[in-house]
C-alpha cells in the first residue's frame, strides 16, 4: 500500500510544567501556553497521531494499525495495541516524582496492555540541568517510610544532564524530568503513570494534583537496580549508527547523515525523528524532504530506502 514513508502529524497535550520550546525549537503550532509533551508517533487512544500522506491520509495510526496491519508486519492473529509511543517533551518546569508499573501489574490492576518502560534521549539542557532517577531506600518497609513522612530529599537520586545524554528507565523506576531540559521520549504505549511526589504545587483551579502513593509503594523495585545500557557504533561511509539500547520492549539508535546512503529495510518496520538538519528521504523513485521535527515510519514491504542530507536522527524499532 505504501512506498513512501508514513508521516505523522502530532498531538499536542497541556502540562502544569509545559512551556514554548515545541514551538521555539521545532517550529509546530502548539496549541497551548503550556504545552508539554508532543506525541509525534503516537496510537494510543489518548492521542493517535494522524497521517499526513499517502493512501491513508487523515487516518490515524491506530487506525492503520488496526485496519492494515500489513503495513507493520501484524499477522492476522495478532490482536495487541500499537506497541511503542514516541514524545517529545518540554520541561518548562519540573514533571513530578513518578513511577510506572510493569506489563503484569498494568495487565492486573489497570487492565491495560502495556506497563512502561521508556527511555529519554536529552535533547536540549540548561546548564543545571538534572533529573531525579532512582531512590536511597534498602528495603520496602523503609521506602515506605520515607515516602508517608515526605522524606523526599533523602530518598530521591539526582543526576545532572546534558544534551546529548542517553537515559533508560525500566519499569518501577522512581523518576522525573527537572525543568530546562527537552527529551525525546520512546517507551511502551502506555499512559499509567503513578504520581509519587508534586512539590506541593496546585493546578489552575487551585487543587493539589493527586498522587498515587500505595499503587506506587507496589511497583517500585527495592533496592533501585541502575540500569545501563551497551552502546555501540558503527561507522560507514555516509552514515552513522550509535546503539543507545537494546531490551526487551525497543531498540533505540541515534543516526548521524552526513552525505548519502542506501539503507535494507531489516525490521518490521522503523520509527524515524528527525532531531536535527535536513535532507531527502527517497524510496522507488519517490523523493519526500525531511527536517528537524519531522516523523514517519518506514512501513513493512520497503526493501530500500535513500538517505541523503546532513541531519541526526532517533531511530526505534521493536526488539
Amino acid at each position: 500500500m505504501y512506498k513512501e514513508p508514513i508521516f505523522l502529524k502530532p498531538v499536542f497535550q497541556e502540562r502544569i510544567w509545559g512551556g514554548q520550546k515545541l514551538k521555539t525549537e521545532f517550529h509546530y503550532d502548539i496549541p497551548y501556553e503550556q504545552t508539554g509533551e508532543a506525541w509525534v508517533i503516537s496510537a494510543h487512544p489518548n492521542g493517535p497521531s494522524v497521517i499526513i500522506n499517502g493512501p491513508l491520509a487523515g487516518k490515524t495510526l491506530k487506525d492503520a494499525w488496526e485496519e492494515h496491519g500489513d503495513l507493520f508486519n501484524k499477522g492476522a492473529d495478532n490482536q495487541e495495541e500499537y506497541p511503542l509511543l514516541v514524545k517529545i517533551l518540554d520541561a518548562n518546569n519540573d514533571l513530578s516524582v513518578q513511577v510506572h508499573p510493569d506489563d503484569h501489574y498494568a495487565r492486573e490492576v489497570e487492565g491495560q496492555p502495556y506497563g512502561k518502560t521508556e527511555c529519554w534521549y536529552v535533547l536540549n539542557a540548561e546548564s543545571d540541568a538534572q533529573i531525579v532517577l532512582g531512590h536511597n531506600a534498602q528495603s520496602r518497609k523503609e521506602l515506605e517510610h520515607m515516602m508517608d513522612y515526605g522524606e523526599w530529599e533523602e530518598l530521591l537520586k539526582y543526576v545532572p544532564v546534558k544534551a546529548g545524554d542517553f537515559i533508560y528507565v525500566p519499569s518501577g523506576t522512581i523518576h522525573a524530568i527537572g525543568r530546562g531540559i527537552v527529551i525525546l521520549e520512546t517507551q511502551q504505549s502506555s499512559d499509567i503513570t503513578y504520581r509519587v511526589y508534586d512539590y506541593d504545587r496546585k493546578d489552575a483551579k487551585g487543587q493539589k494534583r493527586e498522587l498515587h502513593l500505595d499503587k506506587a509503594k507496589e511497583v517500585t523495585t527495592v533496592p533501585h537496580q541502575p540500569a545501563g545500557t551497551e552502546q555501540n557504533e558503527k561507522a560507514a561511509e555516509g552514515l552513522t549508527k550509535k546503539r543507545l539500547v537494546k531490551e526487551k520492549y525497543f531498540t533505540v539508535e541515534h543516526w548521524t547523515l552526513n552525505g548519502q546512503v542506501s539503507e535494507a529495510l531489516e525490521r518490521d518496520f522503523l520509527q524515524v525523528s528527525v532531531i536535527n538538519g535536513s535532507g531527502h528521504i527517497s524510496i522507488e523513485g519517490q523523493t519526500t524532504p525531511i527536517g528537524k521535527g519531522s516523523h514517519f515510519i518506514i512501513p513493512y514491504g520497503i526493501d530500500k530506502y535513500n538517505l541523503s542530507g546532513e541531519a541526526e536522527f532517533i531511530v526505534s524499532w521493536v526488539s
